[in-house]
């Protein structure tokens, strides 16, 4: 049957003509081109976008977006040794539970007008952090660790009146972009080398690099390469000793076995909460947070949501936005940086982890953690042809290479694969000067028999 009539969008109801019309009409407009005016001619798509027709029943619809999501292989169906920045850890149920609930269920911060808890909710998460951080300000949830990571780069340059940072060579390069992005043209990002040995922040380098134009040093405890930084006191003393600011990434779950940042001199603490009881999500299950001493010069300074209790008129104990004045909301284009929706919801998650864990809990956490990923690197290293290139101690993640095997990354992992394993992250690419190298993650889920048969089938793999 020949089609006929204008084109309705069968999952827009507001498309049918009669409608549209109306809605014209409302706002004195004759088509709908006159809302894009402001867009030159030449950057409109005028063509028809490549997209299958669509399905008009509810029940193909749902058949077929099932049918794309079952080619996925989760991590509950296959072993999962990857990292790299979004990590597999235990999420209690109670976690789930609470996030879902109705007067918390949404990635924003909440309004005073509809908020059912949230702000005291936040708070609470705030604290917590606080305490594991061994700091007493921590923000709202920003979108991820790599935003945090940017902001507190950005924050330090403000007090500091300076145009460059110092980043480590070890990073990962989705967060140096980020951190680039925001950063450009008021911050130049120079990168410091690592020991090859260790793995760690080559001191001579970052002395040769520090200089009175560096705002901020930027180093991260563990590294992404799972590299456990010992000369951290060393790294701060030679940024105050020129007048920059230290700035630390850090996993929040290694605060149970690590000493907290402060404790080695870091003035600005940030990094990403979703190893606190939050899912691995695709694009999604992560929150940044930055977190400072108490004092009005790193307060002022921060662009986003922070909550604090006070008492109101009536001496009861209320929530809400402490220094509003300094945000975008009320500064708005002279805003610091443009605040919007916040990763709140996996902030209240996080609270709701830490409450359950307790400091007994990260404590044992952390050494469950670090003699899994110990045990697993050593029976890795007992492989013949298979190597760990850095000394140094670890969290969670270690590098392991593949060279003295003659086989690639990749088909290593795609044989893995075929063993319903992931393997772990291939750094070929990003870190060419390890060679055919490869980042494994091991967790509190991993048991032994799992981590054996990690080393088996890699042993298969690389006969």
């Amino acid at each position: 049957m020949a089609k006929s009539g204008p084109f309705v969008h069968p999952y827009i109801p507001n498309s049918v003509p009669e409608i549209k019309k109306e809605m014209l009409d409302a706002i004195g407009a004759e088509s709908i081109d006159e809302l894009f005016g402001q867009i030159p001619d030449s950057l409109r798509f005028k063509g028809k976008m490549r997209l299958p027709e669509p399905l008009l029943s509810e029940m193909e619809l749902k058949r077929h977006v099932e049918g794309i999501l079952a080619k996925n292989r989760a991590c509950g169906e296959y072993l999962n040794f990857l990292g790299a920045g979004c990590w597999q850890h235990h999420v209690p149920a109670i976690c789930d539970e609470i996030n879902g609930r109705s007067e918390f269920l949404t990635a924003y911060g909440g309004e005073p007008y509809e908020d059912h808890g949230r702000f005291q909710a936040l708070f609470e998460y705030e604290s917590m952090m606080g305490e594991l951080l061994d700091l007493d300000v921590v923000n709202v949830p920003t979108y991820d660790g790599s935003q945090a990571a940017a902001t507190s780069i950005r924050m330090a340059a403000r007090m500091t009146g300076r145009t460059e940072a110092l980043v480590p060579a070890i990073i990962n390069p989705d967060r140096l972009q980020v951190i680039k992005n925001y950063c450009k043209p008021s911050i130049d990002i120079r990168l410091v080398d690592y020991d090859r040995d260790t793995g760690e922040i080559d001191i001579p380098d970052l002395e040769n690099k520090v200089s009175e134009k560096t705002a901020a040093v930027y180093f991260e405890n563990p590294s992404y390469l799972g590299v456990i930084e010992t000369n951290g006191r060393r790294v701060t003393e030679i940024a105050h000793k020129h007048g920059a600011i230290p700035v630390t990434g850090v996993d929040p779950i290694t605060l149970g076995v690590l000493a907290p940042p402060p404790q080695y001199g870091a003035d600005i603490v940030c990094g990403d909460i979703q190893s606190l009881g939050i899912h691995m999500n695709y694009g999604g299950g992560l929150g940044g947070f930055i977190a400072t001493r108490d004092e009005e010069r790193f307060v002022h300074e921060y662009p986003s949501r922070l909550f604090g209790i006070s008492r109101n008129a009536e001496d009861e104990w209320v929530f809400g936005d402490v220094a509003y004045e300094r945000t975008s909301f009320a500064l708005r284009e002279k805003g610091k940086e443009f605040v919007g929706t916040h990763a709140a919801l996996w902030g209240i998650t996080a609270g709701v982890y830490l409450a359950l864990m307790g400091p007994r809990g990260m404590r044992e956490l952390g050494q469950v953690v670090m003699q899994k990923s110990l045990y697993a690197r050593k029976r890795i290293a007992g492989i013949k042809g298979v190597t760990i290139p850095f000394s140094s101690v670890h969290f969670k993640e270690f590098v392991v290479n593949f060279d003295g095997c003659g086989k690639t990354v990749e088909r290593i992992n795609k044989s893995l694969l075929e063993k319903d394993i992931f393997g772990g992250k291939d750094l070929s690419k990003e870190f060419p000067e390890l060679g055919e190298s490869a980042l494994y993650c091991v967790t509190e889920v991993h048991t032994r028999n799992d981590i054996d048969t990690l080393v088996k089938a890699i042993e298969e793999t690389v006969v």
